[in-house]
């Protein structure tokens, strides 16, 4: 096994447990429920089944970014960065889903968004400078969380917590 992650199977395979790691966490975290079905969205909100392939394209080009960028600058240090730069930006691409959904803050989770927001920035910036195409593969996941971001204001906007739909009940 060590022989396998040693070689050129190695980043790839790391890349898609990590993946998947994170793709799991948040689907845990993601709770449609009664709460959920409670709140009012706005009328451009994508449908619910829309939310599982949109992520699946965005985690799918954000591994392969990663690959391409660890394979592109084999500098330790570059390195480092790179993998701080992924686990900072999992952390909070898994807490998003856990504050929102879980702890049913969507207040909390629109402070949150602007640090996932900012992470992807950071991320792009990073594998970028060791592939720019590594980079523009994090736009999509930019655009995504970006329209999440007025997506989870609107929420807000709409359901003042004075309305006790953010109690947790």
């Amino acid at each position: 096994m060590t022989e396998l992650l040693a070689g050129d199977w190695g980043p790839p395979l790391v890349t898609a447990f990590a993946a998947l790691v994170v793709a799991v966490a948040g689907g845990m975290a993601t709770r449609t429920d009664a709460w959920y079905f409670a709140l009012r969205f706005p009328a451009w909100k994508p449908p619910d089944w829309a939310f599982g392939p949109i992520w699946t394209v965005i985690i799918v080009l954000t591994a392969t970014s990663a690959v391409m960028a660890w394979n592109a600058d084999a500098d330790p240090a570059a390195r480092a960065r790179l993998v701080v730069a992924f686990a900072v930006n999992s952390v909070l691409n898994i807490a998003w889903s856990w504050i929102f959904f879980r702890l049913r803050r969507p207040d909390w989770a629109l402070a949150e968004v602007g640090l996932l927001w900012l992470s992807i920035v950071a991320l792009a910036l990073t594998v970028s400078q060791a592939s720019l195409v590594a980079g523009l593969l994090n736009l999509p996941y930019l655009a995504w969380v970006s329209v999440a971001a007025c997506l989870n204001l609107t929420i807000v906007r709409l359901n003042p917590p004075a309305r006790g739909t953010w109690d947790g009940a």
